[in-house]
């Protein structure tokens, strides 16, 4: 799945980032710390502030929401594969918010 190889190559670019899960799927965590996971074919961003706000912006994303029982997770922004071009940014923004947390 050409999705989830995109996940797995942009959190083993990010230093200090460890392979986990987070509810059953994959993710990365820094310091113990979930920051990234990959869910329904889509990526999804522990963010703050701007980067939160531009994220959710983007066509197609929304709060995340791991139960489907609308109790989203006000921090976690999902991104579709289609706006796979803002990944890696948001990726490492979310880094840099769990690296100060």
């Amino acid at each position: 799945m050409v999705e989830e190889e995109l996940f797995i190559k942009i959190g083993n670019e990010i230093d200090d980032a460890i392979k986990g899960q987070l509810f059953g799927k994959p993710c990365f965590k820094m310091n113990g710390k979930a920051f990234i996971c990959f869910f329904q074919n889509e990526m999804v961003f522990k963010l703050f502030g701007d980067a939160h706000r531009e994220a959710l912006a983007l066509e197609g994303s929304h709060l995340f929401d791991p139960s489907g029982n609308n109790r989203a997770m006000k921090q976690w922004v999902q991104v579709s594969y289609t706006q796979r071009n803002y990944w890696r940014r948001f990726a490492q923004e979310a880094r840099n918010y769990v690296a100060v947390q």
